[in-house]
């Protein structure tokens, strides 16, 4: 099995490759005029938001909600897939344990933080409703 040391230094190496090359892609790119909108059901102050607002002052606001919505579902799905997978890994510590309390509390802090792990998500989920109600713009 992979150790934490070797998942950890593969990350952060990725992470700095992908930081490295992202400007030159970003570079690439003419200035947007218009963003687009994923959700249509964004309402702000009862005013819905347009398919395709312009980026100006007065539609600005209909994109910072659609991308905090596209960061909200993009945190929900990543976070239930490492938890299903902490899941799996658990059941299988379960079945291999063979009575070894030290497998067993593994495959039981496994699962600890499985369940945190989809507490977080649903979290992450509820964020942008929050941040809309304290901000009253519903």
């Amino acid at each position: 099995m992979l150790s934490i040391k070797k998942f950890l230094i593969t990350l952060v190496s990725l992470t700095l490759l992908v930081n490295l090359f992202l400007p030159l892609v970003v570079l690439a790119q003419d200035v947007p005029t218009k963003c687009k909108m994923q959700h249509s059901d964004i309402k702000i102050m009862g005013i819905n938001c347009p398919a395709e607002p312009e980026l100006d002052s007065k539609n600005a606001v209909c994109c910072v909600i659609n991308t905090l919505y596209n960061v909200r579902d993009w945190l929900f799905y990543i976070l239930l897939i490492v938890a299903a997978i902490f899941i799996i890994i658990a059941g299988y510590n379960f079945v291999t344990a063979g009575g070894d309390p030290g497998k067993i509390k593994t495959a039981k802090d496994y699962i600890l933080w499985a369940l945190i792990g989809v507490l977080v998500s649903f979290a992450a989920r509820g964020l942008v409703g929050l941040i809309r109600v304290i901000a009253g713009w519903i």
